[in-house]
């Protein structure tokens, strides 16, 4: 089945990722280049958390699964298009709550059980809101956009982004526990770590 090969290829997984890696990259040049330089950055640092374990490891395939990246093209795309640019937003800042919770999980020694991940994938996502927050303002000041125009449009996009963490974390949860993803760290119980 060509699902099962995504799920468990650790070559297609590879593939998959850096294409929408790509396809987030060409985005947010496209942003920069059209005047929009805070999504546009925002977007670069989404392909380049997505891209780091392959820039540390220098192996190709040393990629978080596949959903992660094509999440973030998701958002990209669908706010560079003007498809939804809030729920983009949303989408965008959960994805890289997660990537970096995710990354820190597979690719480092810090062992997260799966329902403690979701928990710190919503809190860090809040927090990277927050950062997105103080980038906005200061994005109004300096650059003449109006991303924060009342103080209830900030509010409700705390709750919204926390509420999307919740669900994405949850999605996450659900496809980890059914699947043993390609490039997983296998953790033995001495500690000892193998792919």
């Amino acid at each position: 089945m060509a699902l099962d090969a995504l799920v468990t290829s650790e070559r297609l997984n590879a593939v998959v990722g850096w294409v929408s890696v790509a396809m987030v990259t060409l985005w947010a040049v496209e942003s920069i280049l059209t005047g929009d330089l805070l999504w546009g950055g925002f977007s670069l640092l989404l392909a380049a958390v997505a891209s780091l374990p392959a820039l540390t490891t220098r192996d190709w395939l040393a990629m978080v699964p596949w959903p992660l990246p094509f999440s973030a093209a998701v958002a990209v795309i669908a706010r560079a298009t003007e498809l939804s640019t809030e729920t983009a937003g949303y989408l965008g800042v959960a994805t890289l709550a997660l990537l970096v919770v995710v990354e820190l999980d597979v690719f480092t020694s810090v062992e997260l059980g799966r329902r403690f991940a979701v928990a710190f994938g919503v809190l860090t996502t809040m927090a990277v809101e927050a950062l997105w927050i103080v980038a906005q303002f200061y994005s109004d000041r300096w650059l003449g956009t109006d991303f924060l125009t009342t103080q209830t449009e900030l509010q409700e996009d705390i709750v919204i982004v926390t509420v999307v963490g919740f669900a994405l974390g949850a999605l996450f949860f659900w496809y980890f526990e059914r699947v043993e993803s390609a490039g997983a760290v296998e953790r033995s119980s001495d500690g000892v770590e193998s792919r």
